[in-house]
């Protein structure tokens, strides 16, 4: 996937039929009400793992379990939903100073997951994509809030704040739970609590203001001076009260500051990074701002002189290929994506920007190596319903290159993997089903084809199935 891209995860058709949304970061930011955008970027969300890692292994949970996802909305909030999903609003990812202050959000985070205080919404949710989790979990907020499930769509039209501040509030006894385990996580990890107790006090007099008007953080984790004072009669008693993150963690903290800023507000980052600041970071945010903005040439020198500056840097040169591919120049692009994949060989959202590229390629030839990369990306991260898409295209190019109908059959598998993810069932087993049809009868892919229609089909269905899968797979043996 390109270097900083969104997807719109709220919209009523998403809510209703988890249709695919994907688009280019915007410019404009969005306001109150607006549906916000799930973003996917390579470099935040390696910088938020690495963060993340170490308090999920002191958690006792596997790091790989856990999601992360970013929500791209002015609003301060981040939460926790089923299948054990982290959500972060890029609100909070800026308004953090340093990277012990964002360790201390993820860490109380992480104390919900540890306590069972995970949103549940439907049973699926482990399998489907972020975008599905948080239209799930709307849906059903709307859905209670009205006592009635069928005016979902139409309640959260309109009234989005109000219902998901409701649906996603904890308790007082909850939010005390997850501090206390979250500042041992902390303690475990060799983190000082003063970053938690830090971002609390900028949130301190939020609870004084009219509803309306306080972040969303603290409507939906209510924040108290008991909870304050315990994190710093903590701190205070730790050994590790002083103790500082790696160097290395304040500058992918600041280069993810000045990521956001320069793709969500450029017009911002341009008067806040100046040209006349020689700074790394600065130059960083000026690159994409001026990308932002249309002034490409000047966008491409200074992304030049980053690589120049940074020759191992995997995501000066995906920038680079962004840039050059969202500006047509799509051949020209190939060889950055496949210097950023070298560079970094298990991002699986290189791999799909890669194969993406490729994919946009004139040439045919390219063709087998977009989908040997979708396929990687895949394997990395198996619900990315994008990915899908695109493999669904290039099987699609196959089709009509060959005049093979396997890949027919291929195309409509890719798609019923994306519906999957998405948590649309009825589409993925239609799709599944018409797979089954043009694909070899117990390969591989048929052989997951029929799992998804068999896991998709209603229950009433299930019985029959289930004893025609038997016994094909005693033929098999």
């Amino acid at each position: 996937m390109a270097g900083f891209m969104t997807k719109l995860g709220l919209l009523i058709a998403l809510l209703i039929a988890f249709l695919p949304m994907p688009a280019v970061m915007h410019a404009q930011e969005f306001g109150g009400d607006e549906p916000p955008e799930f973003i996917r970027d390579a470099e935040i969300e390696q910088y938020l793992r690495a963060l993340a890692t170490p308090l999920y292994r002191a958690a006792s949970i596997d790091p790989s379990s856990v999601s992360i996802n970013i929500v791209r909305s002015s609003t301060v909030n981040a939460f926790v939903a089923g299948g054990m999903n982290e959500f972060f609003y890029t609100g909070l990812l800026l308004l953090a100073d340093n990277p012990e202050q964002l360790a201390g959000v993820i860490a109380h985070e992480t104390g919900h997951i540890a306590g069972g205080h995970l949103i549940r919404g439907k049973e699926e949710m482990g399998n489907a994509s972020a975008e599905a989790i948080f239209g799930m979990l709307l849906a059903v907020a709307a859905g209670a809030a009205s006592g009635n499930g069928q005016v979902a769509a139409g309640a959260i039209s309109g009234s989005q704040s109000l219902v998901q501040r409701s649906f996603l509030k904890f308790t007082r006894s909850q939010e005390a739970s997850a501090d206390a385990a979250g500042m041992s996580f902390l303690d475990k990890a060799g983190i000082s609590t003063r970053g938690m107790l830090e971002f609390f006090q900028k949130l301190e007099n939020q609870e004084m203001l009219p509803e309306d008007r306080q972040a969303e953080f603290v409507q939906t984790h209510p924040l108290t001076q008991d909870r304050i004072d315990a994190v710093r009669a903590h701190m205070e008693a730790s050994p590790l009260k002083d103790v500082k993150l790696a160097p290395k963690f304040y500058t992918m903290h600041e280069r993810m500051k000045a990521k956001l800023l320069g793709f969500l507000q450029p017009e911002t980052a341009l008067l806040r990074y100046t040209d006349k600041d020689p700074r790394l970071t600065a130059r960083y945010a000026r690159a994409i701002a001026l990308y932002q903005t249309s002034q490409t040439d000047k966008a491409l020198a200074l992304t030049d002189d980053l690589i120049k500056e940074e020759p191992n840097n995997p995501f000066f040169y995906e920038l680079k290929g962004q840039i050059l591919l969202e500006h047509a120049k799509v051949d020209e692009s190939l060889s950055y994506y496949k210097k950023a994949n070298a560079l970094l060989p298990d991002s699986g959202l290189l791999h799909q920007a890669y194969g993406h590229a490729l994919l946009e390629s004139r040439d045919n030839a390219n063709l087998d190596l977009a989908i040997q990369n979708l396929l990687e990306s895949n394997r990395l991260e198996d619900r990315e319903p994008e990915t899908w898409h695109m493999l669904a295209s290039a099987w699609g190019k196959k089709a009509e290159l060959t005049k093979d109908k396997q890949y027919d059959g291929m195309v409509s598998y890719a798609l019923a993997e994306e519906a999957v993810a998405k948590g649309n069932d009825k589409a993925a087993g239609q799709l599944a089903e018409r797979a089954m049809k043009a694909l070899p009868k117990n390969t591989p892919y048929w052989l997951r084809a029929q799992d998804i229609k068999l896991t998709t089909a209603p229950d009433s269905e299930h019985k029959d199935d289930d004893e025609k899968h038997n016994k094909q797979k005693v033929m098999v043996r």
